[in-house]
């Protein structure tokens, strides 16, 4: 038995031949081809998987019928081997080898080819480029080695004379194409690389860039910016999309803009380049295009970013389902917290919001009243319980935990209207509802047990997030409270109406706090829409912000909303 196989132009007997006869044919073939210099490296290791070779593929094919029709089981030798099969294995790999230092090659010359004098230039329609998409081709829906097409904005992948986009590039006339992955770009079907700085603009937009310097001055900017479509804007304080019912999401991130090293950090990517998240990755580069000062338009879509979340969530945070900020920043910050920690479990998410609170809880000892209906003994005796003291009735356990948001509770709207027929809207200043925090006041819970719990704030945040519960669960639906909460919009001083911890030797105590984020809710419990207003620190002008709709505001109507979300920032 013995099949035949072409390999160059030499034909190749497979069989029982000896080893040197098999060396000779190999080194005659060697003499024969030309050397071939190293391949070089490929910049993007997942540019090759989409590319095609149609003889390596046809011969493949050809060479696996072969096998099957001429039965290759493998003829066993004397010694229980299967010298075939090692042989062929052997002369396999080396073909193998062969062909990808050709494919390696004909990647090389294909690469190396770089030309400044593309006609097709002139082509390239800036109008239509939106990088705010998943970058999946339009075809096969594939994320590997995915390319733009700068004529029409359309994704395909590969430049292979198969692939999806070298097919477009006949089918279109459309010639010219960016990498998303390396930001190289290509003309097809020809295959050189065009090097032209013009296309720098459209680099920078796929992947805006900061430097130091710039993020550190972001704060003291002034200057609009101008989009393509002839759209003014301020950078950071762009509209984003609404995709279905995503204006939890939207809320959300545009107060967290506002917290400057938050933002800072995830300005710059080698900041986060540790981590593996796709979450902390999709998070930072939507920070980079929300405060990018050359976008081709006045808003950006969000779209990679609930991908991600959705992802992460398993789907409990998703596009076309309304959901609660409250929760979402809760679940985002520990999220990120989790896959940004170092080993001292510290992040820019604890450095920024972590507090802490003192908590004292009082529970109703059963034990001990069972004890006392079936004895006379009317005398509580006092003993040491774990981690809490047993007096009477009740066990108090004292106990300290760390806090990234502090929830306050509103008194009860009226259940009756007044004698004009008209509900009047309760009003409650903020320091009353903070009164919780004062270690005094005593707040009853249900669960996980009845209990009677007393907080004290022992170390303030960097940035103070308030969380005011507008909605409360019955057996039947969901109720809000309209009482609106009257707050400072600057110098909000805490130690007046909470007792503070008194600070260390060299350190100075602050409890002063500026607002810079308030989300209000409009409309019914589980249905209405969520928006937000936010500071703009350059100039100190107050904007508010609903999905796209950007308008300047009045310090004074930040306070007249139901408002449901702060993030106050501490003095310096």
């Amino acid at each position: 038995m013995s099949s035949k196989r072409k390999t160059g132009d030499l034909v190749l007997e497979e069989g029982f031949g000896s080893e040197a006869k098999r060396q000779r044919v190999v080194e005659e073939q060697e003499v024969e081809s030309s050397p071939s210099p190293p391949p070089l490296p490929i910049a993007n290791p997942l540019s090759g998987l989409a590319n095609y070779d149609d003889d390596d593929e046809e011969e493949e094919e050809e060479r696996q019928g072969a096998e099957q029709n001429g039965g290759g089981k493998g003829v066993e030798n004397d010694n229980g081997g299967q010298g075939i099969e090692e042989e062929q294995e052997e002369e396999e790999e080396e073909e193998e080898d062969q062909n990808e230092q050709e494919y390696g090659q004909g990647r090389r010359n294909r690469e190396v080819e770089r030309r400044r004098d593309c006609p097709y230039l002139d082509t390239v329609n800036r109008q239509v480029l939106d990088f705010d998409f998943e970058k999946f081709c339009s075809v096969s829906l594939s994320n590997l080695n995915v390319y733009a097409c700068l004529v029409c904005g359309k994704y395909y992948q590969g430049r292979g004379k198969k692939s999806h986009a070298y097919t477009h590039s006949l089918e279109a006339g459309h010639h010219v194409y960016i990498n998303l992955q390396t930001e190289q770009v290509y003309c097809l079907p020809d295959g050189y690389e065009i090097d032209d700085p013009s296309l720098d603009d459209i680099r920078h937009v796929l992947n805006p860039r900061f430097a130091r310097e710039q993020v550190e001055q972001l704060d003291k900017n002034k200057q609009w910016s101008r989009a393509l479509d002839g759209s003014d804007y301020l950078p950071g304080m762009v509209g984003l999309n609404n995709i279905k019912e995503t204006d939890f999401v939207n809320v959300t991130i545009q107060s967290l803009m506002r917290v400057t090293p938050l933002r800072n950090f995830f300005l710059i990517p080698e900041n986060y380049k540790h981590s593996k998240s796709p979450l902390v990755h999709r998070f930072g580069e939507l920070t980079r295009k929300i405060w990018h000062t050359r976008n081709f338009k006045g808003q950006v879509s969000p779209h990679e970013f609930l991908q991600a979340i959705m992802k992460a969530s398993k789907k409990r945070f998703r596009i076309g389902a309304q959901s609660d900020p409250v929760e979402f920043i809760s679940w985002l910050l520990n999220t990120l917290h989790a896959d940004l920690k170092t080993k001292k479990n510290r992040s820019i998410i604890y450095d920024c919001f972590q507090g802490e609170l003192e908590v004292v809880k009082e529970i109703h000892n059963k034990a001990f009243l069972e004890k006392k209906e079936n004895s006379d003994d009317q005398h509580a005796a006092l003993k040491l319980t774990d981690g809490g003291i047993e007096h009477g009735a009740v066990v108090t356990e004292t106990s300290r935990m760390p806090f990234l948001m502090l929830g306050l509770d509103l008194p009860p709207p009226p259940l009756f209207k007044d004698v004009m027929e008209k509900n009047i809207i309760p009003q409650v200043p903020l320091f009353n509802i903070l009164k919780k925090f004062d270690g005094e006041t005593i707040t009853e819970v249900v669960r996980p047990c009845i209990a009677r719990m007393r907080y004290r704030v022992t170390r303030l945040p960097q940035y103070l997030i308030l969380h005011m519960r507008r909605f409360t669960k019955n057996n039947f639906f969901v109720e809000k409270n309209p009482t609106l909460v009257n707050f400072p919009v600057k110098n909000l001083e805490l130690k007046d109406y909470i007792p503070l911890p008194t600070p260390k030797e060299n350190q100075k105590l602050r409890s002063k706090y500026d607002l810079i984020a308030n989300i209000v809710h409009d409309g019914k419990p589980g249905e209405g829409y969520y928006r937000v207003f936010v500071q703009r620190k350059s100039e100190e002008l107050w904007y508010e912000m609903q999905d796209l709709h950007v308008s300047e505001t009045l310090p004074q109507m930040v306070a007249l909303s139901e408002t449901y979300m702060q993030i106050y920032e501490q003095h310096q």
